[in-house]
């Protein structure tokens, strides 16, 4: 006999809005934090070599983050405050308590901090808002839920980036005494921190979540052997395969060491380590009979994943690859190479940082059009999967064009492409997944797939300053064709995954 179970209400557009626009606010924040703390650190002292590792602090937060707010938020129920809502309120209200210090930073340490600090923050209130989206719709709106989600995000971000450039227009003064930061800067992330709290505010008091009894009738009770699941997983694995991930983060250390690598690079030799232990000690517990705890069901789950959440995360790992190398190199790309103004000193310099301020804002606007437009078209005519292969060749293309231009106004033009493939990777494969994965581990799971997203940024921030110092010191408009090729890595990838069969 096969079981029916109960449909969630149909969402109206107003609906859909109320569950996705507090990404609106948290979107501002990642905007003003991916746009400018490259410029806040050269401000404050740092040199083109040393930003890769200032900018591990934010993959590095939600590769921790994300699967333990994700984990916690699945089995979390506070009443009429709800299972995720906590958590948007929580991260917000301290990423706007760091958003407002992190101008005020009188040295590079603190900046650094700050950026921990706003990285985990955001993290906390953006992982379970992807499971949100999830648990408020039926599988039937899921594309459009992740289509409203991901305009929002565009919409913020254009509003966070280009605020700077908004100030400096209506007369706040953009300069600033060596090590300083500009007034642009500061008020633009005063601002930013107030709109975040203000927009996850409306979705916390304008949104109600489905109590337990209510998701129980739309996918029915627990089965008695879920709770075992992890365990299973776990007690199946050889203990000793853990070593290989331990030895891994050896090797990768002690090249490091011989071979006097950027010091950056030690973080990924560590990773691996960590993880190598937590399995060993997961399987160790789940063999002797103990419950897994929380590091045993995030390691069980992460090795019981789906199949097509592993082809997924190919191409996520590719996707993030290119979209960290662009956040960290354009402004002194666009400096540099646009401008003739590689020294943070110069006021050349700060008209370039505003113009990528402009630059971000545009694929963001593109984005967000793209997101309620182009990509449901494409989807009902190719599939989400193609869709998102052509997205993901746009964006190849935008960052190849970079090459071809030389006035900067131009490179407005080189955003249509990545702005197309920023929709697409918000969009396109949390859209899939959504109707994929178990409902009751949809937390957890969105959390592990930002593994695949976060895993990339650490690479990029520790061999990519390697690369960078070694072959084009001064050139580093060459890291576009690494991104580029990353794209299209993606895009191979992505002819993998099936949904539906996978």
């Amino acid at each position: 006999m096969t079981d029916t179970f109960a449909r969630r209400p149909r969402q109206s557009w107003a609906g859909l809005f109320n569950i996705s626009f507090g990404f609106f606010g948290i979107q501002i924040g990642f905007a003003l934090q991916n746009a400018n703390m490259s410029r806040i650190f050269q401000s404050l002292g740092t040199s083109l070599d040393d930003l890769p590792a200032l900018w591990i602090a934010a993959p590095l937060t939600g590769l921790l983050v994300q699967p333990i707010i994700g984990h916690l938020s699945d089995r979390t129920w506070l009443g009429r405050l709800g299972r995720r809502r906590p958590y948007f309120l929580a991260g917000a209200l301290l990423a706007g308590l760091a958003l407002f210090v992190m101008p005020e930073s009188p040295s590079l340490l603190v900046a650094a901090l700050m950026l921990w600090v706003l990285d985990a923050s955001l993290n906390i209130s953006m992982e379970p808002f992807r499971a949100f989206v999830g648990d408020m719709l039926d599988r039937d709106q899921h594309a459009a839920g992740y289509a409203v989600q991901t305009a929002f995000i565009g919409a913020g971000a254009v509003f966070g980036s280009i605020f700077p450039w908004l100030l400096e227009h209506l007369g706040v003064s953009n300069q600033a005494a060596a090590g300083g930061i500009p007034d642009t800067v500061r008020f633009a992330f005063w601002f930013g921190g107030a709109a975040l709290v203000l927009a996850v505010l409306w979705t916390v008091l304008t949104t109600r979540e489905y109590a337990p009894e209510e998701m129980a009738r739309f996918h029915g009770a627990a089965d008695p052997d879920e709770a075992d699941h992890v365990v299973r997983i776990l007690a199946a694995r050889n203990p000793l395969a853990s070593l290989r991930w331990i030895a891994a983060g050896v090797l990768i250390v002690a090249i490091v060491a011989t071979q006097r690598l950027e010091k950056e690079v030690y973080v990924l030799g560590g990773l691996f380590v960590a993880y190598g232990l937590a399995g060993m000690i997961a399987v160790a517990r789940a063999k002797a009979g103990r419950s897994p705890g929380l590091l045993g069901h995030i390691v069980g789950d992460f090795a019981g994943m789906p199949v097509l959440m592993k082809r997924l995360a190919v191409a996520q790992f590719f996707s993030w690859s290119a979209l960290f190398i662009m956040w960290i190199n354009t402004t002194p790309i666009v400096a540099g190479r646009f401008f003739g103004a590689p020294d943070a000193a110069s006021p050349l310099y700060q008209e370039g940082a505003n113009w990528v301020d402009v630059l971000f804002a545009a694929y963001n606007g593109i984005a967000a059009v793209a997101a309620l437009t182009l990509l449901p078209l494409l989807s009902r005519r190719i599939g989400q999967a193609r869709t998102h292969i052509v997205g993901l060749l746009c964006g190849a293309a935008g960052f190849a064009s970079f090459f071809l231009v030389t006035d900067p106004k131009w490179l407005l033009a080189s955003e249509i492409g990545i702005g197309i493939a920023w929709a697409s990777i918000l969009a396109m494969p949390y859209a899939i997944l959504a109707s994929s994965l178990p409902q009751r581990k949809l937390g957890i799971y969105m959390g592990l797939f930002n593994v695949f997203v976060v895993v990339p940024q650490l690479l990029v921030a520790t061999v990519m300053g390697s690369i960078t110092k070694h072959f084009f010191p001064t050139a580093p408009i060459w890291t576009l064709v690494f991104a580029a090729g990353a794209l299209l890595l993606a895009a191979l990838a992505m002819t993998r995954v099936q949904p539906g069969r996978d």
